[in-house]
Protein backbone atom coordinates (compact mmCIF):
# COMPACT_ATOMS: atom_id res chain seq x y z
CA UNK A 1 0.00 0.00 0.00
CA UNK A 2 0.83 3.69 -0.57
CA UNK A 3 0.00 7.09 1.51
CA UNK A 4 -1.98 7.87 -1.43
CA UNK A 5 -4.20 4.57 -0.98
CA UNK A 6 -7.48 5.41 0.21
CA UNK A 7 -9.95 2.83 1.95
CA UNK A 8 -13.76 3.39 2.52
CA UNK A 9 -12.78 4.94 6.36
CA UNK A 10 -10.25 7.68 4.21
CA UNK A 11 -13.78 8.73 1.67
CA UNK A 12 -16.24 11.20 2.56
CA UNK A 13 -19.82 12.55 1.33
CA UNK A 14 -18.61 15.49 -0.98
CA UNK A 15 -14.48 14.51 -1.82
CA UNK A 16 -13.60 15.87 -5.12
CA UNK A 17 -11.09 14.42 -7.60
CA UNK A 18 -10.00 16.06 -10.85
CA UNK A 19 -8.17 13.71 -13.44
CA UNK A 20 -5.91 14.87 -15.77
CA UNK A 21 -6.40 15.87 -19.51
CA UNK A 22 -6.72 12.92 -22.08
CA UNK A 23 -7.32 14.23 -25.94
CA UNK A 24 -9.00 11.94 -28.27
CA UNK A 25 -6.76 10.53 -31.37
CA UNK A 26 -8.15 9.32 -34.49
CA UNK A 27 -6.94 5.83 -33.11
CA UNK A 28 -8.86 5.81 -29.81
CA UNK A 29 -11.94 6.30 -32.15
CA UNK A 30 -10.58 3.59 -34.81
CA UNK A 31 -10.17 1.05 -31.87
CA UNK A 32 -13.50 1.70 -30.18
CA UNK A 33 -15.19 0.83 -33.52
CA UNK A 34 -12.88 -2.12 -33.39
CA UNK A 35 -14.15 -3.55 -30.24
CA UNK A 36 -17.25 -2.65 -30.21
CA UNK A 37 -18.15 -3.53 -33.67
CA UNK A 38 -19.99 -0.38 -34.00
CA UNK A 39 -19.39 1.02 -37.88
CA UNK A 40 -21.65 3.04 -38.06
CA UNK A 41 -21.20 6.35 -40.63
CA UNK A 42 -20.98 8.73 -37.95
CA UNK A 43 -18.05 7.37 -36.56
CA UNK A 44 -15.81 6.14 -39.80
CA UNK A 45 -17.52 7.54 -42.75
CA UNK A 46 -15.92 11.59 -42.95
CA UNK A 47 -18.27 12.69 -45.89
CA UNK A 48 -21.21 10.86 -44.30
CA UNK A 49 -20.19 12.71 -40.55
CA UNK A 50 -19.59 16.47 -42.05
CA UNK A 51 -23.07 16.39 -43.50
CA UNK A 52 -24.30 15.14 -40.34
CA UNK A 53 -26.10 17.51 -37.65
CA UNK A 54 -22.69 17.00 -35.46
CA UNK A 55 -20.50 18.24 -38.49
CA UNK A 56 -17.63 15.55 -38.54
CA UNK A 57 -16.91 11.77 -37.07
CA UNK A 58 -18.22 11.65 -33.37
CA UNK A 59 -16.37 8.86 -31.10
CA UNK A 60 -19.46 6.11 -29.27
CA UNK A 61 -20.44 7.19 -26.26
CA UNK A 62 -19.27 4.89 -24.55
CA UNK A 63 -16.07 5.93 -24.81
CA UNK A 64 -16.68 8.09 -22.06
CA UNK A 65 -16.90 5.47 -19.58
CA UNK A 66 -13.45 3.74 -20.48
CA UNK A 67 -11.73 7.49 -19.61
CA UNK A 68 -13.36 7.18 -16.73
CA UNK A 69 -12.20 4.08 -15.64
CA UNK A 70 -8.98 5.03 -17.17
CA UNK A 71 -8.93 7.92 -14.66
CA UNK A 72 -9.76 6.35 -11.80
CA UNK A 73 -6.59 3.94 -12.81
CA UNK A 74 -4.36 6.75 -13.15
CA UNK A 75 -5.36 8.16 -9.75
CA UNK A 76 -4.13 5.01 -8.13
CA UNK A 77 -6.12 6.13 -5.09
CA UNK A 78 -8.30 2.85 -5.00
CA UNK A 79 -5.89 0.13 -6.57
CA UNK A 80 -5.72 -1.52 -3.25
CA UNK A 81 -8.88 -1.18 -2.24
CA UNK A 82 -11.27 -1.25 -4.75
CA UNK A 83 -13.59 -4.72 -4.84
CA UNK A 84 -15.77 -3.91 -8.04
CA UNK A 85 -17.69 -1.90 -9.53
CA UNK A 86 -21.51 -2.85 -8.82
CA UNK A 87 -23.23 -0.36 -11.52
CA UNK A 88 -23.72 2.65 -14.00
CA UNK A 89 -26.42 5.07 -13.02
CA UNK A 90 -28.47 7.38 -14.68
CA UNK A 91 -25.30 7.84 -17.11
CA UNK A 92 -26.11 10.60 -19.76
CA UNK A 93 -25.06 12.06 -22.90
CA UNK A 94 -25.06 15.38 -23.13
CA UNK A 95 -22.63 16.51 -25.90
CA UNK A 96 -20.20 14.71 -28.76
CA UNK A 97 -17.29 13.20 -28.33
CA UNK A 98 -14.97 14.45 -31.46
CA UNK A 99 -11.09 13.43 -32.19
CA UNK A 100 -9.05 16.24 -31.08
CA UNK A 101 -11.38 17.01 -27.64
CA UNK A 102 -9.22 17.09 -24.47
CA UNK A 103 -11.64 15.25 -21.92
CA UNK A 104 -10.93 15.34 -18.24
CA UNK A 105 -12.43 13.26 -15.76
CA UNK A 106 -14.27 14.83 -12.74
CA UNK A 107 -15.50 12.66 -9.50
CA UNK A 108 -17.62 13.34 -6.28
CA UNK A 109 -18.34 10.73 -3.91
CA UNK A 110 -22.07 11.07 -2.99
CA UNK A 111 -23.49 8.42 -0.66
CA UNK A 112 -21.33 5.65 1.10
CA UNK A 113 -22.62 2.85 3.20
CA UNK A 114 -21.62 -0.17 4.66
CA UNK A 115 -22.60 -3.98 3.86
CA UNK A 116 -23.65 -6.54 5.62
CA UNK A 117 -20.09 -7.73 6.01
CA UNK A 118 -18.10 -6.23 8.22
CA UNK A 119 -14.88 -5.52 6.10
CA UNK A 120 -16.31 -3.03 3.42
CA UNK A 121 -18.49 -1.17 2.05
CA UNK A 122 -20.22 1.03 -0.74
CA UNK A 123 -19.29 4.27 -2.14
CA UNK A 124 -21.78 6.40 -4.84
CA UNK A 125 -19.43 8.31 -7.49
CA UNK A 126 -20.84 11.00 -9.54
CA UNK A 127 -18.33 11.29 -12.39
CA UNK A 128 -18.59 13.91 -15.04
CA UNK A 129 -16.79 14.26 -18.07
CA UNK A 130 -15.62 18.33 -19.18
CA UNK A 131 -14.26 18.48 -22.46
CA UNK A 132 -11.39 21.62 -23.64
CA UNK A 133 -14.49 24.17 -23.45
CA UNK A 134 -15.15 22.81 -19.56
CA UNK A 135 -19.00 21.59 -21.54
CA UNK A 136 -19.79 18.99 -20.41
CA UNK A 137 -20.19 15.74 -22.26
CA UNK A 138 -21.03 13.07 -19.79
CA UNK A 139 -22.46 12.05 -16.60
CA UNK A 140 -23.70 9.95 -14.31
CA UNK A 141 -22.93 7.85 -11.24
CA UNK A 142 -21.53 4.30 -10.10
CA UNK A 143 -21.57 2.76 -7.21
CA UNK A 144 -18.09 0.66 -5.90
CA UNK A 145 -17.56 -1.88 -3.24
CA UNK A 146 -14.61 -0.97 -1.69
CA UNK A 147 -12.52 -2.39 1.37
CA UNK A 148 -12.26 -1.07 4.61
CA UNK A 149 -8.57 -0.14 5.83
CA UNK A 150 -8.97 -1.42 9.49
CA UNK A 151 -9.88 -5.33 7.91
CA UNK A 152 -6.76 -5.56 5.62
CA UNK A 153 -4.66 -8.75 5.53
CA UNK A 154 -1.31 -8.01 4.30
CA UNK A 155 -2.17 -4.92 2.79
CA UNK A 156 -4.07 -6.26 0.01
CA UNK A 157 -8.37 -6.36 -0.22
CA UNK A 158 -9.58 -9.82 -1.17
CA UNK A 159 -13.20 -10.10 -3.28
CA UNK A 160 -13.29 -13.81 -2.43
CA UNK A 161 -17.36 -15.19 -2.92
CA UNK A 162 -19.68 -12.07 -1.85
CA UNK A 163 -23.91 -12.29 -1.05
CA UNK A 164 -23.24 -8.81 -0.86
CA UNK A 165 -22.95 -8.23 -4.48
CA UNK A 166 -25.39 -10.92 -5.55
CA UNK A 167 -28.42 -9.48 -3.18
CA UNK A 168 -27.34 -5.42 -4.28
CA UNK A 169 -26.91 -5.08 -0.43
Amino acid sequence: MTDKDLFYEDVEIGQHFVGTGRTVTDADLTFMCMMSGDWHPLHCDVEYARTSPFGGRIVGGVYGLIVTTGALSRWGSFDNSTLGMLSIDEWTFKAPIYVGDTLTVEMTIVAKRLTKKADRGIIDRRFDILNQDKALVQTGRSAMMIALRSHQKDGAATMGRDDDLAAGS
